[in-house]
């Protein structure tokens, strides 16, 4: 059964009802931060990312964030955020960010479904889903940006290598 096929009426669903259907679905960890807000634990191959959903009234947008803890070296900053600035650029859906306050590396996106729009299961399904291998697919790259001494070009060349497939 597809994930829309569970829900009935879903003009009348609010998103973070639906993002936590689908957490329940796939056994995701996960608590219901508020009516709008919906904090999961996702298991990747690199690590356990923490995502949040979160729907805005005002702009009516359904924002995603996918977070993991990062503290590269000070040094290796300025390296990082070049790896940032050219990941982004291969990245049609979301984009990366570095909070160095918080240590944490983040992916954001943001759904806007403006004049009462709604968003299908599938949709948010995939929406978390690219989140998730956005970070697995980018992750061993900022890694090596920040503890190998590897240049932004040498480290982004793993990430596009994981397009081709796993040996």
């Amino acid at each position: 059964m597809s994930l829309s096929e569970q829900f009935d009426q879903m003009e009348d669903l609010h998103p973070i009802d639906v993002v936590e259907t689908i957490a329940e679905h796939h056994e995701w960890e996960f608590s219901r931060v508020a009516d709008d807000q919906i904090a999961m634990a996702i298991d990747g191959q690199w690590r356990t990312y923490s995502i949040t959903l979160a729907w805005s009234d005002y702009d009516e947008t359904l924002r995603l964030i996918c977070s993991f803890e990062m503290d590269p070296p000070e040094h290796r900053l300025g390296e990082l955020y070049e790896v940032l600035n050219h990941t982004n650029d291969q990245c049609w859906a979301g984009a990366f960010t570095y909070w160095a306050t918080q240590k944490l590396m983040v992916y954001r996106y943001g759904l806007v479904l403006t004049g009462g729009q709604s968003a299908s299961p599938e949709q948010i399904n995939t929406l978390i889903d690219v989140a998730v291998r956005s970070s697995e697919r980018y992750y061993p790259a900022f890694q090596l940006v920040g503890w190998s001494e590897q240049s932004p070009a040498q480290a982004l060349q793993v990430a596009i290598a994981e397009a081709y497939g796993r040996a």
